[in-house]
């Protein structure tokens, strides 16, 4: 009779559930996270998690408790070295079952990943950006009145500082404005004094040089009137300036109408004593030619 028996046998006698569990244990210490059924890694998690609570006392003697149930050092090893480190400051809870949607096709049970909790980084990322939550203790409805009594006068007498430190600073702040605006006009006072002298001096010195002008202008008429023989001489000097320039122009055509002609005469005597050298060349062209014949005829007889 089975009496207090609830643990699932997995349809499997003793020996071969054993050997399942450790199998299914190895695997998931070495890779820290395996697919299997649901009901395998439930059981998994039974057998797994004292094993891990005891890496966490680094002896020969959990060593070789561990050794009993591994047979095998590899996992040994990998879980007192890396494992047992990053495990040391949890409670407990060191697996993580995640339910798959998909069922398995042979006798459609139900499958899940079991994994190492603290290997997923992922899930370690978004824990460490939640804030923690602090929730206040529980105070009497006595020592509540006594508080919100102090709060309240509290309340009051900042309120009455704050009007005081408003009005005050209010009267500082027109105050000072008063004292920029007198400064700003003192500034400008001289400022624009400096100006009007500079524009004044401006304008009597454009006076003065308008009436020089006009001045200079008044003489150099009144001069000319008076002297007509420079008129005349300007003249004169303008003519001969132009009669200059005609001759200038006259004598450039006459040089280049006799280079012109003597180019002409070179080119002509040039082509004269061409011509009695092609008449000797082609004479002796021709009586070469009477040889050649000569010579032809008298082999032919």
């Amino acid at each position: 009779m089975r009496h207090g028996k609830k643990f699932n046998h997995l349809g499997r006698n003793s020996a071969h559930r054993k050997a399942l569990l450790r199998n299914l244990a190895k695997s998931l210490i070495l890779k820290k996270r395996i697919t299997t059924t649901l009901s395998k890694a439930k059981a998994l998690r039974k057998f797994i998690e004292p094993l891990l609570t005891k890496s966490k006392i680094d002896t020969t003697h959990s060593r070789r408790i561990v050794f009993s149930y591994f047979q095998d050092k590899v996992p040994i090893k990998e879980l007192f070295d890396n494992i047992a480190n990053k495990i040391h400051n949890r409670p407990g809870g060191y697996t993580r079952i995640i339910k798959l949607t998909e069922k398995k096709l042979g006798d459609n049970s139900e499958m899940c990943i079991i994994e190492l909790v603290d290997f997923n980084e992922l899930v370690l990322k978004k824990s460490k950006v939640k804030t923690k939550t602090r929730r206040s203790r529980s105070r009497s409805k006595n020592s509540d009145i006594i508080n919100n009594q102090d709060l309240n006068s509290s309340q009051s007498q900042t309120s009455e500082n704050s009007k005081l430190t408003t009005k005050e600073s209010s009267k500082t702040f027109e105050s000072n404005i008063v004292k920029e605006e007198s400064k700003k006009i003192n500034q400008e006072s001289p400022k624009t004094s400096e100006s009007n002298k500079t524009k004044e001096q401006l304008t009597t010195s454009n006076q003065e040089n308008s009436k020089t002008l006009k001045n200079n202008e008044v003489k150099d008429e009144s001069s000319i009137q008076s002297n007509p023989k420079i008129n005349e001489s300007s003249e004169s000097s303008n003519s001969q300036m132009d009669t200059k320039t005609q001759d200038n122009k006259t004598k450039e055509d006459d040089s280049k109408k006799k280079n012109s002609i003597n180019n002409e005469n070179t080119s002509i005597k040039q082509e004269a004593d061409r011509e009695p050298k092609k008449i000797e060349i082609e004479k002796e062209d021709s009586n070469s030619s009477i040889k050649n014949t000569k010579n032809e005829d008298s082999k032919d007889k």
